[in-house]
């Protein structure tokens, strides 16, 4: 009986051992199994971060070509029209030139006409477009009413003079042209009692304010 059990204890403790055995090996491939993941996540983390540190590079590197081709085209971006200018400037140079070997002013005179309506055609051409004043209806946005007089003869507000040309350039204003504006004889008085009133008003609530100042 007592072999028996000495069997028995003995198979026992071969098979604890056996056991024990294989859980180190199964923690031992765990591991190795562990290790393995978290160095393939160390190499994909090191692999993100060179990509990322090649895209900044090449977008810092990007961003200063970006600058330089930027501050060149303001640079010389009126480069074709300066061109176009300086052949005009020819133009007037030799007009100047020659009315002064011949003492003609009407020569000059014909010249500088010519080189006038040269730049018109050029500027017009980069969409300088003169804005419309001498018999038109009042533009606020495009007018400036320096001077108002009154006539009998106009039915609404009229431009009549145009005392500084005024520009539009593709349709935007450039400069608003300075004129002389005809207001009907009606709406001239109708605007003089509108402010007459509006000047006796402001009057009224001064003289309020004062009398209210003195009672305090």
């Amino acid at each position: 009986m007592s072999k028996k059990k000495n069997k028995q204890h003995q198979e026992m403790k071969e098979k604890n051992q056996k056991n024990n055995s294989q859980g180190r090996d199964e923690n031992l491939e765990d591991n190795q199994a562990e290790a393995e993941i978290v160095e393939r996540q160390k190499q994909e983390y090191q692999d993100l971060w060179n990509r990322y540190l090649r895209l900044q590079a090449e977008f810092d590197n990007y961003r200063k070509r970006s600058l330089q081709e930027k501050a060149e085209f303001i640079k010389f971006a009126n480069q074709g029209l300066i061109s176009e200018l300086i052949g005009i400037l020819d133009n007037f140079e030799l007009s100047i030139k020659y009315a002064d070997q011949k003492n003609d002013f009407k020569l000059m005179h014909q010249g500088v006409d010519m080189i006038i309506k040269q730049l018109h055609t050029l500027l017009k051409s980069k969409g300088l477009e003169k804005i419309k004043t001498i018999g038109e209806n009042f533009n606020p946005h495009q007018h400036d009413a320096l001077e108002i007089i009154e006539d009998q003869d106009v039915e609404a507000d009229t431009v009549v003079e145009e005392l500084q040309p005024g520009y539009l350039l593709s349709g935007r204003i450039l400069r608003p042209a300075k004129v002389k504006v005809a207001k009907p004889k009606e709406a001239k008085k109708e605007a003089e009692k509108q402010e007459n009133k509006e000047t006796k008003k402001e009057k009224e609530e001064q003289s309020k304010e004062e009398d209210k100042e003195v009672e305090e």
